[in-house]
């Protein structure tokens, strides 16, 4: 029978293939929702998984985090947006998606730093749905990806590029956390894993190019677009300024005024 410290739980979304695509078969991979992952962890679902910021901002006193992996974005993120029917001033109210956690938190602090306050409606991630009862929608991942291609006019914020002009920082929407009572052992030949196979897809042309083949073939987009979010939205590496930026979203949009606690640290 399988152990969950055998499994990883992804994203099940194409903003962590760099990291999971190829990755040791050892590993057996539960993919969901970023908001369902959370949930996965804390019952032992899974060893770790990317789950959102702001979640593990709640549960900070039951998780750590990994080193150097994350989903972040320096700018536009190009899959955490807002769309709309009318201008962002005048959204009357917005609908949020059941599948996110951090950009739902990182939207109401971004309308109230703009001094905007909107009713926000709990609804199904759906596009036409959300938009028929809402001025607004926010959509995440490949859904966000989708919709901003079908419908360009109604890109209204991108909440990456929106965290970033008011904060000099870039945005980090996923953190990898694992349980404090997970097993050091495990956790260090997961990070080791994952981490193989970002740096594969970092240095190694033809492999990058196989993994962004796969990406785009399973979204219907054109490679060139992928090529572009890998390269200029997402990405999975967090450098020390990323994690100033982690730092500050837990702080200033979360209340959560300690910084996130490791697992280990890389070498």
């Amino acid at each position: 029978m399988m152990s969950w410290m055998d499994v990883l739980g992804r994203v099940s979304f194409s903003n962590c293939d760099p990291i999971f695509d190829g990755i040791d078969q050892d590993w057996s991979v539960l993919p969901a929702p970023p908001a369902w992952l959370t949930g996965h962890v804390l019952r032992k679902d899974c060893l770790t998984a990317p789950i959102p910021a702001a979640d593990y901002a709640l549960h900070h006193d039951e998780l750590f985090l990994l080193p150097d992996l994350g989903i972040v974005s320096s700018g536009d993120v190009g899959s955490v947006l807002l769309f709309g029917s009318r201008p962002l001033e005048s959204m009357r109210d917005i609908a949020l998606p059941s599948d996110s956690s951090t950009s739902k938190v990182l939207l109401r602090w971004a309308l109230k730093n703009r001094g905007l306050d909107p009713k926000f409606v709990d609804s199904g991630p759906d596009i036409d749905t959300m938009l028929e009862k809402c001025d607004g929608a926010l959509l995440i991942g490949d859904r966000s990806l989708m919709a901003s291609r079908q419908y360009p006019d109604l890109v209204k914020l991108d909440l990456g590029r929106e965290w970033n002009d008011s904060t000099g920082l870039p945005m980090v929407f996923g953190v990898f956390a694992a349980r404090r009572d997970a097993p050091e052992e495990h956790l260090k030949k997961a990070y080791n894993d994952m981490m193989t196979q970002l740096t594969k897809f970092e240095s190694d042309e033809s492999w990058r190019t196989e993994v962004i083949s796969r990406s785009s073939e399973k979204l219907g987009f054109p490679y060139d677009r992928m090529d572009d979010y890998f390269q200029r939205e997402v990405r999975n590496r967090m450098t020390p300024r990323d994690v100033e930026g982690l730092t500050t979203f837990l702080e200033v949009a979360c209340g959560i005024d300690k910084g996130p606690k490791w697992a280990f640290h890389s070498e």
